[in-house]
């Protein structure tokens, strides 16, 4: 349980000194047009004025952050999802080796408010494709988006929780891959790190949402087994939301699957059904 003096212990400024000697893994000899108005001091101080010790032992609870638990190891200050969204946006326009400062720290909350500040930046950067191609040149905005693809990637380890992935994967990675090469997700879907399997399949919900569903089934094809209830829920999510925009392309997948699909991944994934479908689906009977 953490308490005021506790976090004052484990507080900011020791972090980063733990931080630094984690190198930022941005791609070298790339600039952003995003001038620094801040500092990351100026952002920890207001993220510390927010934080409730209380709160803060309840969310090491909650994200499983324990001894041999799935996030061991997190910190947390107990601010709440709102503010630290509103600290983000008042510090949008932030450097972006600034944001990877952030997205370092051991403190969850930093890495959530770096998170969505990259996703803003990502976005403000021209539009997003709509065809697929494998190669040529991007132009100025292509160029922009790719930096920031790819210190997402060379990141993965710090988006290291479900909500992490949650809110940033389908808005860089998969915004960035929707038109290009889709490879960089199935290397993923194959990786031992759990973060980085859930990232394969969560970018895939920027596709589904314009009715592009073949990654998303055969992604969730090749993690039909994983062993982790984080990637069930996770698969059996883009599953329900591929059968919410087209419930016949969802169902040719499950009856192909679903007997031997975890639990966990089937109830997510026919949750929205009508309830007479969905009984016969968990009793095998369908």
């Amino acid at each position: 349980m953490l308490d005021r003096d506790m976090h004052k212990g484990i507080s900011l400024r020791p972090n980063r000194m733990k931080m630094r000697k984690s190198k930022s893994h941005q791609p070298e000899n790339q600039t952003m047009a995003f001038p620094e108005i801040a500092t990351v001091d100026n952002i920890r101080e207001e993220l510390e004025a927010k934080s409730d010790p209380s709160r803060a032992a309840i969310l090491q609870k909650y994200f499983k952050t324990g001894q041999g638990e799935y996030a061991e190891g997190d910190l947390f200050l107990g601010v709440r999802v709102p503010e630290v969204r509103k600290i983000a946006s008042k510090y949008r326009n932030l450097e972006l080796n600034a944001v990877c400062e952030l997205l370092t720290s051991l403190i969850h909350e930093e890495r959530f408010l770096a998170l969505v500040i990259m996703v803003n930046q990502f976005s403000r950067v021209g539009g997003a494709g709509t065809s697929r191609v494998t190669g040529g040149a991007d132009g100025a905005d292509g160029a922009r988006k790719r930096h920031y693809y790819q210190t997402y990637m060379a990141h993965l380890e710090y988006i290291n929780h479900w909500d992490l992935v949650d809110t940033s994967a389908m808005h860089i990675p998969g915004a960035y891959l929707f038109d290009r090469a889709r490879e960089p997700l199935y290397e993923l879907a194959g990786s031992d790190h759990l973060w980085s399997r859930r990232v394969a399949i969560i970018s895939t919900y920027y596709f589904i949402k314009r009715d592009d569903f073949e990654d998303t089934l055969a992604l969730a094809e090749i993690l039909l087994h994983d062993p982790h209830d984080l990637m069930h829920k996770a698969v059996g999510w883009m599953l329900r939301e591929v059968g919410k925009r087209d419930r016949a392309v969802e169902e040719e997948f499950l009856a192909r699957t679903y007997r031997e699909m975890p639990r966990t991944m089937l109830r997510y994934a026919i949750e929205k059904f009508p309830e007479e479908l969905r009984q016969a689906y968990l009793k095998g009977r369908v």
